[in-house]
């Protein structure tokens, strides 16, 4: 007997905009709570597990594969900030990490948090913003035992291992101390749309309700935070959209002082600012500068007129950050699509880069807390070598392994695993590249089932890495491939650039060149090719399965923004004013009608579409979980084929999965149980 998959009701809801209507049956959904919407969801989960009840030893043994990859009982590798070194530790069998400290000079542990503890009765806990105060006697931090990403701030004396009962509530999650150990600052989010809109002052002690505002960010297309500059002297506020930001400053030591801005914003003009001795340095895409470079000014006369150049534009590197040390400049940039960190001695003295040798690597700074130190901390890893925490000495160029990731397999040998990168060509003739890894000894001439990832969005960049949990997918004869479309940075600021609002199409297009790409030289074999992206890649994943359905044996798609009018039409809820320089704001004809074109949920039509497994949240609070379930409705409806579509939500947590380190590997056990037993099916 056939198992049917359920059918949601159709309640016709007419959106109106610009003298055109859009019908939508399942609008319905989108009433949180409603009895009717939990049944549904619950239908659906129904049906994913009889549908899948046959590969239920298949999801175990990988999950049990996978965990056995992992040192279960592993520690963190301690960084020292301020006298203390601090460090986590994962315990075996436990969910979630222990918090510690040492003094430094001393060898006794002391532990600040047992997160399996305080996650006790809760589905869902997420522990973030640890912020110890100057003289090491607070700490502050957010919790979120949701999945919402609405923190609760608490503020914890490690004197006496007191926790203030009251806490704020609706926070990032991250503070800030003035220097005076008893004034912290955050941010609170507007409960509704849940934008970073407001800066409190609040001082230690005293009620929670007596916090104030120093600052409104009233442009709803803006967000706000607050930090600390590395020196510790100086609180900044920083105000930001898509493409433009104001930041405002004191004196850490005057937390009652009032908030200066050194530069008001300007349209399309970004800048990020930290501090050195007498000036601010700004990272900066002033002046046409859109790879960014860094200005200075004397912190007397902030203004931009007063802005001179320290690290020039350069058109053929993205520069991504900077780490200002007492001796030392150091300089994170992208060159043809590769990370780079440069060295630069305020001196003069000495200016070079750390040797990197493969095309298929990340490297980046890494807790770097110490102003006055010496050793840069960096992690780098590849597609086949495990992460590596390392240290590179700047006055004697010195390098050390802090810690590499162990594998817990006898049988693991990255000699057995191969990358490489190859280039796709668009359909305007771009160049897309295309990072890969396989195992040497099952690559096939004619191809293998290769699973292809994409995301492309916000210039947020994929670069390659290691994962533990792939090598289930390696060893089983898969190929991997990351794909740097255009929407993201690898390849430069005008690579996002001609991936977003007028120009997002590239995005999808240059996905698909991709995927034919690797069919046509053989790393995908025909019919066991296969997609996956996630959040903003869930849009590319619905893009490509209305494009080019018969491309693809099976799609992945995890928390899928799917429905892209609809959503950025509704500015009550998370994220869409200030994404407005992302996609379009469709309140314009021309934004409406281009990302119409386009948007997944409003694209579906009668035709066959490849296997899909979707997943979603349903406490997300950047995708709501009404997108995807809308969306398998309406593929269910308009389907021609046979090909499987699955859905599951998880009713107990948000944007990110699960949130204990156990759950979450189950999750990524269901998704490659998916694809193989596709694989299973077409031998």
């Amino acid at each position: 007997m056939s198992i049917k998959p359920p059918v949601a009701k159709k309640i016709n809801h007419v959106h109106s905009k610009h003298d055109h209507e859009r019908i939508d049956p399942y609008h319905w959904m989108r009433d949180r709570d409603a009895p009717e919407v939990i049944q549904y969801l619950e239908e659906e989960n129904d049906y994913y597990e009889q549908m899948t009840a046959h590969t239920t030893e298949l999801k175990n043994s990988l999950f049990e594969e996978i965990k056995a990859r992992i040192k279960e009982d592993d520690q963190s590798v301690p960084y020292l900030y301020n006298g203390y070194w601090y460090f986590t530790k994962m315990e075996q069998g436990e969910s979630y990490p222990f918090y510690y400290r040492r003094k430094d000079g001393t060898d006794e542990d002391i532990l600040l948090f047992n997160v399996n503890e305080m996650a006790e009765g809760h589905e869902f806990y997420k522990l973030v913003g640890l912020n110890i105060s100057p003289n090491n006697n607070l700490v502050a931090y957010g919790v979120d035992s949701i999945g919402r990403r609405e923190y609760s701030l608490f503020v914890k004396d490690l004197s006496t291992g007191q926790i203030k009962e009251e806490c704020v509530l609706g926070t990032t999650g991250s503070s800030v101390w003035a220097n005076d150990n008893a004034t912290l600052f955050f941010a609170r989010k507007d409960p509704q749309t849940l934008r970073a809109n407001k800066i409190y002052r609040y001082l230690w002690g005293q009620p929670v309700d007596s916090a104030s505002v120093v600052y409104e960010e009233k442009d709803e297309t803006f967000s706000s935070f607050v930090y600390k500059t590395m020196s510790e002297k100086y609180i900044m506020i920083k105000s930001s959209s898509t493409m433009s930001d104001e930041v405002r400053y004191i004196e850490a030591a005057k937390p009652d002082s009032t908030f200066k801005v050194i530069q008001s914003r300007v349209p399309e003009m970004e800048y990020s600012v930290s501090h050195y001795q007498d000036s601010f340095y700004m990272m900066t895409n002033k002046d046409g500068a859109f790879n960014f470079k860094v200005m200075k000014t004397m912190i007397e006369t902030p203004q931009m007129e007063n802005w001179v150049d320290v690290i020039p534009h350069d058109p053929k590197s993205l520069l991504e950050d900077i780490d200002i040390f007492k001796k030392y400049l150091v300089i994170t940039d992208r060159f043809n699509g590769l990370n780079r960190i440069r060295i630069k001695a305020w001196d003069g003295t000495v200016d070079y880069f750390l040797p990197f040798s493969s095309e298929t690597y990340t490297a980046y700074t890494s807790a770097n807390f110490q102003f006055e130190n010496v050793w840069l901390r960096y992690a780098y890893n590849s597609l086949t070598t495990p992460p590596s925490i390392m240290e590179f000495n700047m006055d004697t160029q010195e390098e050390r392994v802090l810690k590499t990731q162990p594998i817990e397999d006898p049988d693991f040998d990255p000699n057995n695993y191969d990358s490489q990168r190859v280039w796709a060509t668009a359909s305007d003739g771009k160049r897309i590249p295309i990072s890969l890894v396989y195992r040497k000894d099952l690559k096939q001439e004619d191809g293998n089932p290769l699973l292809q990832y994409g995301y492309g969005s916000y210039g947020s960049t994929i670069d390659p890495y290691f994962s533990i949990s792939r090598l289930s997918l390696l060893d089983r004869g898969f190929v991997f491939a990351i794909a740097h479309v255009r929407g993201g940075e690898y390849l430069g600021r005008e690579w996002y650039e001609q991936g977003r609002m007028f120009e997002k199409r590239n995005t999808f297009t240059d996905f698909i060149a991709c995927s034919e790409y690797l069919l046509d030289h053989a790393f995908a074999k025909a019919g066991h090719l296969y997609a996956s992206g996630g959040s903003a890649g869930g849009l590319l994943m619905g893009a490509i399965m209305n494009l080019a359905p018969h491309l693809y044996n099976g799609i992945l798609a995890a928390v899928p923004f799917v429905d892209v009018v609809t959503t950025m039409l509704d500015d009550t809820i998370p994220l869409t004013t200030g994404e407005y320089d992302e996609w379009g704001n469709p309140n314009n004809k021309d934004s409406y009608e281009y990302m119409l074109s386009y948007s997944p949920y409003d694209q579906v039509s009668s035709q066959s579409y490849p296997n899909t497994f979707v997943t979603t949240g349903y406490h997300d609070s950047q995708v709501q979980y009404w997108e995807p379930a809308k969306w398998v409705a309406r593929l269910r409806e308009y389907h021609t084929g046979d090909q499987q579509i699955l859905f599951k939500t998880d009713m107990s947590s948000g944007h990110s999965g699960a949130s204990g380190r156990y759950d979450a590997l189950k999750e990524v056990a269901l998704e490659f149980a998916f694809l193989l037993d596709l694989e299973n099916q077409e031998r």
